[in-house]
């Protein structure tokens, strides 16, 4: 039993990983397809969905199809050696995932098409994805802080794959939510002015 505990290569060693099976792609032929595929969703999104909004929105909507895409598609064995709790099925780690698969992917490809239509409800729907992201990455960073932060293969994967990777979903999605809500926030203000100005 030992043995079979061993002949993954994940950490910690004594993980135990019920029937697994090594990948057969190398880590730059998986690298290699998901980078692919996404720039061309992103080059799609610029090009063609994009082509009459303003760079800000464009950019944005390439993020969105982009982070929706990954969160519905890419999780697999490969980035267990970032963080070894995947390959384990963590159960903190299969909720966020879960949710962020379920709700927030599609949102993310929902929040495109508001922002490629000009939809009143993007920047509300923006900012309650973009918290959803913060809070998955608060709970993921914390829960794997509380049990010791002993997940990942060598250092290359911790920072390349836990802190590199996951550190996207922390900066991007606050750059977001600090646009939306002044966006928002500058849409009430617009409001009640012209409510002021009704009464008077």
């Amino acid at each position: 039993m030992e043995e079979a505990a061993a002949a993954h290569p994940y950490v910690p060693r004594d993980l135990k990983l019920p029937g697994y099976v090594p990948i057969s792609m190398s880590m730059s032929t998986i690298l290699a397809v998901y980078l692919g595929a996404s720039l061309f969703v992103v080059t799609f999104v610029w090009f063609l969905l994009g082509r009459k909004k303003a760079h800000l929105d464009r950019l944005l909507m390439c993020w969105w199809a982009f982070t929706g895409l990954t969160h519905m598609v890419l999780e697999g064995k490969e980035y267990s050696k970032g963080d070894s709790r995947y390959a384990g099925r963590d159960s903190a780690v299969i909720a966020v995932e879960g949710i962020t698969a379920v709700i927030e992917g599609p949102a993310c490809l929902l929040a495109v098409y508001a922002i490629a239509k000009g939809k009143s409800y993007s920047y509300v729907l923006q900012l309650a994805i973009s918290l959803g992201q913060l809070y998955g990455c608060l709970v993921y960073f914390i829960t794997a802080f509380l049990e010791g932060d002993n997940f990942a293969t060598n250092s290359f994967y911790y920072y390349s794959y836990y802190v590199g990777a996951n550190g996207w979903w922390v900066l991007i999605p606050l750059l977001i939510s600090y646009r939306c809500w002044n966006k928002i926030c500058e849409s009430a203000n617009g409001v009640e002015t012209k409510m002021k100005k009704k009464i008077r």
